[in-house]
């Protein structure tokens, strides 16, 4: 019984001294062992030890082993390691886990918890915000076998791309599973691996993913923190959903709903929400009924006016939104700047024209047979080529406008485009008609 408890001495001194002069080594080792025994050997060994093979293990690994760890020695370790390593390690921890460590910390360490909470509180509309931490890394000389054997181990989904690490944990390639798993087994993964095109850090703004995305047309794109080291990654689908809610958002701030309203939200929460723009809309349907009212005279004596003038109000309503979506789109997706205003204001004038052209010739035609009177086709197809060219200009100008003031183009940008097309529409029909007043029919 002595003889076996010597040899269990034995073994982990030798296991303490091969780890302390051969770290990155033990660290290759440590990768193939199942993640529980891994955390059990680290775990019988002093703190500075483990600290100092610790920036050899890469994520997925490492953050099996800690997995497997008590939380006072997790804590320890927290507390030990280099602040960089520790934030890297704990960006890819749920919150009930690292909210568990800091609770543990606080009594001894209460400044170092309350500047890891800093490091990471991340700002809204970054790529920290939409990145999944489920990552795979390797060693670049870790064979095929060595790395599905750790993949069959991982509790965690396999995702589809793997990456490759240097000694000192900066990312050098990366391998698609599809890859990996045609490959024989004695391959290295560095000899079936790809460069990697594109990074993007913590801190990047979700439209700067999106522009990457476009522009590298990938799948997944590698997220590294401000020392290099790899904390997570983002797929072509989390930007899918990301722009997918933008959208969506974007469709209730446009006509004056809170971005925090849902379908199930109480009755008093919507009214609270929508009342202060039904309360500008207000104004400004006044401001359009005042345009009218300048035209009372020339409606009373020629009644067919009146009539008529909710079809003009309506067509370049209809054209207006029509610019605003599609521009609104651009904008999102970033596909346009405001520094293309012109562009947009420009190829939107032109459709406005050509669709004013083609809605006059119809509009004119169908007054004529109803009305009988040239004078009044006429008004309305002029009218016509007018509002809407001035709607669509409205529609590219309003949200672009915005977006250079600093503000949300989408915030009730389809309040203010009603008011320019509903002004624009009375005015550009009354206007023509006051000039035209002698073709009109009266009465």
């Amino acid at each position: 019984m002595q003889s076996l408890d010597h040899l269990d001495d034995t073994a982990a001194q030798l296991n303490h001294v091969f780890m302390a002069d051969y770290p990155s080594r033990s660290a290759r080792y440590l990768e193939m062992m199942p993640a529980n025994q891994a955390a059990g050997l680290l775990q019988q060994q002093p703190m500075h030890l483990v600290a100092g093979l610790w920036k050899h293990l890469p994520p997925g690994c490492s953050d099996g082993c800690f997995e497997h760890f008590d939380d006072d020695f997790a804590a320890r370790l927290i507390a030990f390691l280099d602040s960089h390593l520790a934030i890297s390690l704990l960006s890819r921890l749920s919150s009930a886990r690292q909210d568990k460590l800091f609770t543990l910390l606080e009594a001894n360490n209460s400044a170092l918890v309350k500047e890891y909470r800093t490091l990471l509180s991340y700002p809204e509309d970054c790529a920290a915000r939409m990145m999944t931490t489920n990552v795979q890394a390797f060693s670049a000389d870790t064979t095929v076998a060595d790395a599905l054997a750790r993949l069959r181990r991982s509790k965690e989904a396999c995702p589809n791309t793997l990456f490759l690490l240097d000694p000192s944990q900066q990312l050098t390639g990366q391998v698609q599973l599809t890859e990996l798993v045609t490959s024989s087994s004695a391959t290295l993964l560095s000899n079936i691996a790809m460069p990697v095109k594109v990074t993007l850090s913590v801190l990047d703004h979700k439209d700067t993913v999106v522009e990457t995305f476009e522009g590298q047309h990938t799948q997944t794109i590698p997220v590294l923190d401000a020392q290099g080291l790899l904390v997570g990654q983002i797929g072509y689908s989390d930007v899918y959903q990301s722009t997918k809610e933008d959208l969506a958002t974007d469709m209730q701030t446009m006509v004056g709903v809170s971005k925090e309203e849902k379908a199930l939200s109480s009755s008093w929460f919507a009214v609270t929400r929508r009342m202060p723009w039904l309360q500008i809309n207000l104004l400004t349907a006044f401001a359009a009924a005042a345009v009218v009212g300048m035209f009372e005279n020339l409606i009373a004596e020629v009644t067919a006016l009146a009539i008529l003038l909710p079809v003009a109000a309506g067509q370049s309503g209809n054209a207006g939104a029509q610019a605003l979506a599609v521009t609104m789109r651009g904008l999102t997706l970033r596909e346009i700047t405001t520094r293309q205003w012109s562009r947009v204001l420009f190829k939107e004038m032109r459709a406005g024209f050509l669709n004013g052209v083609i809605i006059a010739v119809t509009c004119a035609t169908a007054v004529y047979f109803w009305s009988q009177s040239v004078g009044l086709a006429l008004v309305m197809g002029l009218a016509m080529v007018s509002s809407l060219v001035i709607a669509c200009s409205a529609g590219a100008l309003v949200p672009m406008g915005l977006k250079r003031l600093g503000m949300d183009p989408a915030q009730s940008s389809s309040i203010v485009l009603t008011t320019i097309t509903d002004i624009a529409g009375f005015m550009s029909f009354l206007g023509i008609a006051l000039l035209l007043t002698d073709l009109l029919p009266k009465g």
